[in-house]
């Protein structure tokens, strides 16, 4: 069935595999230069993990770490808009692009900053979206990070698949609501990532309570304490609570990271709470230790 005359195929099939193979050692020289690799996923939409990610790098960045931050959501990236970040990446030496800054340490690289029309939607299967997130390892200067924070879509479809076979070391930190709702959908995360031999950081319970912005009380708007049954359920860590709060809606319209407002919040302490329990854990973790290589 084949039209291809002469060793046509075999070469061009073969010029695919060694630029393959020369991605693969830049990816692994990469991530050679990032002590630890963090990665932020959910069961479901709507749970607020993108803005857990963009503020647990933030509040490490804050913490003096060298931090990127890499959002994989091609579909819906939202990390340059909770980040006030706007314009496409600017090449570097050779093929390589510089991720955005957003302050000295804290660098970005999202689907968003790849598009001329931020509004344009990203009509891609599966072998271009894992194509992207390759690219944004081995195209992406990064240069020597304490901590790369990837921010996952929700579910388990070919973005996380792909994460995890790229950084197969990377630490997963589970976002969930307390709501049954998503800790149902947590559970197949979960099971997801022991599937696929994953190291599992902990899990962080977002939305839990209301602050009421009057009298500071607690309001259990969605429960509370969900998130941290599951974890116990698992044996995995809990890494906290984060309350509803309407300054984190007033930061992510700022483009400004809820732990870098000015000013004390509920939302805030939780969330430079939650960034000095995951630079702990995974200071910690046995499984960080056994791959960091410098």
């Amino acid at each position: 069935m084949s039209s291809c005359s002469g060793g046509s195929c075999s070469s061009s099939s073969g010029e695919g595999n060694a630029k393959i193979a020369m991605q693969d050692q830049l990816i692994t020289m990469t991530l050679e230069r990032i002590r630890y690799k963090l990665f932020v996923m959910s069961g479901k939409g709507g749970v607020g993990k993108s803005s857990v990610s963009v503020n647990i790098a933030a509040a490490l960045a804050a913490r003096g770490f060298k931090v990127g931050l890499m959002d994989v959501d091609i579909h819906g990236p939202s990390v340059p808009r909770l980040l006030g970040l706007t314009g496409q990446l600017e090449p570097d030496r050779g093929s390589l692009v510089k991720p955005k800054k957003y302050n000295d340490n804290l660098h970005v690289v999202s689907m968003e900053s790849l598009l001329l029309d931020p509004d344009q939607a990203v009509l891609w299967r599966g072998p271009m979206k894992t194509s992207a997130i390759r690219q944004f390892i081995s195209d992406v200067q990064w240069g020597d990070l304490d901590f790369l924070v990837v921010d996952s879509p929700p579910g388990t479809g070919d973005e996380p698949m792909t994460v995890l076979k790229l950084i197969p070391e990377a630490l997963a930190v589970v976002v969930t609501t307390p709501q049954e709702v998503s800790l149902a959908d947590v559970r197949k995360a979960i099971n997801f990532l022991q599937y696929a031999q994953a190291n599992i950081l902990g899990v962080v319970e977002n939305m839990s309570g209301l602050a009421c912005p009057h009298c500071g009380q607690s309001i259990d708007l969605f429960k509370k304490g969900g998130g941290k049954a599951l974890a116990e359920q698992y044996g995995l860590e809990f890494l906290g609570a984060i309350p509803l709060d309407p300054t984190t809606v007033v930061a992510g319209d700022l483009g400004t990271p809820v732990v870098l407002m000015e000013g004390d919040c509920p939302a805030k302490t939780a969330l430079l709470e939650l960034g000095e329990r995951v630079a702990a854990a995974a200071q910690t973790s046995l499984e960080a230790a056994s791959t960091v290589h410098r």
